[in-house]
C-alpha cells in the first residue's frame, strides 16, 4: 500500500465506563491508524466496543487514557468535520429526502444556496434521483439508508464514520447497499472505518480489516484483503475471499482451528 498521511491515529487507548455497579472496562490498549482515502473495517462479537472505539474517534465520547487523533488534532469533543451513519437512518420524519439531507448545513450554519446544488448531486450519486419531495415512510429501508448517507457527506468531510449502517436491512438489500456504498466510496474518495458484526461484509468493503477481542476490546490482528478493486458480487465466490472470512472466523472464535 502507499504511504498517505493518517487521518485517524490512535496509541493506547483505553476506556472504562464507571457505572454504580462497577468499573466495565470496554477497550484496553488498542493502536490503529487509517489512512487517507482507506476503507477500513472493524469487527468483532457483541461487547467488544466496536461501538465505544467509533464514539470516541468521533469526540462524542471521551477516552479513559491514551493518544486520539483526527487528522492530526487531539479529540476533545464533537468533531464537525466528520460524516456520521448509524444503523437506523434517524430520519425526521417531516423533512423530504432533500431537507433531511440538508439538515447538517442548517445545523452548521452553512450557505444554504451553495449546497443545495451539493445535495442533488449526492441525491444523484446514491441514486435517489426523482425522490427529492419523498418523505421516509415514503422511502424502503435501503433508501433511508442512502438519504443517511448523503446527509453523512453533504457537508464534504474527509472521514465517514459508520457504524452498523446495514444491520437493519435484510440480506438482499443488504447486499445491494454494500454495492452502493462501495460505488459511492470510490466516486467520493472518502477515507472510511465502518464497524459491522458480519464477517462477510467486512471483508467485501474493506482495505483493512480490524479484528477485535472479546471485551475488553483489544486489536487481535488487523488483516490487508488484497481483492482487486472494483469489487463486485462475484467476488464473495472467490477462494481468497473464504480464506479471509475464515481466518476471521478462526481469530473471533467462531470456528475450530
Amino acid at each position: 500500500m502507499v504511504s498517505r498521511k493518517a487521518v485517524i491515529e490512535i496509541k493506547n487507548l483505553d476506556k472504562t465506563y464507571v457505572t454504580k455497579n462497577g468499573d466495565v472496562h470496554a477497550l484496553d490498549n488498542v493502536d490503529l491508524y487509517v489512512e487517507d482515502e482507506e476503507f477500513v473495517t472493524v469487527v468483532g462479537q457483541s461487547g467488544c466496543g466496536k461501538t465505544t472505539l467509533l464514539k470516541i474517534i468521533s469526540g462524542l465520547l471521551p477516552k479513559t487514557a491514551g493518544m486520539m487523533q483526527v487528522n492530526g488534532h487531539d479529540v476533545t469533543g464533537p468533531l464537525s468535520d466528520v460524516g456520521m451513519v448509524f444503523q437506523a437512518p434517524v430520519l425526521p420524519k417531516w423533512r423530504n429526502v432533500f431537507d433531511n439531507v440538508m439538515l447538517p448545513v442548517e445545523i452548521l450554519g452553512l450557505d444554504e444556496d451553495e449546497y443545495s446544488k451539493r445535495a442533488m448531486e449526492l441525491i444523484k450519486v446514491t441514486g435517489l434521483e426523482g425522490f427529492e419531495t419523498k418523505y421516509p415512510k415514503e422511502l424502503s429501508g435501503g433508501m433511508q439508508q442512502r438519504v443517511s448517507i448523503s446527509r453523512a457527506l453533504i457537508h464534504n468531510p474527509p472521514l465517514l464514520l459508520m457504524d452498523e449502517p446495514f444491520g437493519a436491512l435484510d440480506a438482499l438489500t443488504r447486499e445491494a447497499m454494500n454495492l452502493e456504498l462501495l460505488r459511492i466510496w470510490q466516486e467520493t474518495k472518502k477515507t472510511c472505518l465502518l464497524i459491522t458484526h458480519s464477517i462477510s461484509e467486512a471483508v467485501f468493503l474493506a482495505d483493512r480489516v480490524v479484528v477485535m477481542t472479546p471485551r475488553p476490546g483489544k486489536v487481535n490482528k488487523i488483516i490487508d484483503i488484497e481483492l482487486p478493486r472494483p469489487r463486485n458480487a462475484d467476488h464473495r465466490l472467490e477462494p481468497k475471499f473464504l480464506e479471509y472470512v475464515r481466518e476471521i472466523q478462526e481469530r473471533i472464535g467462531l470456528v475450530r482451528v
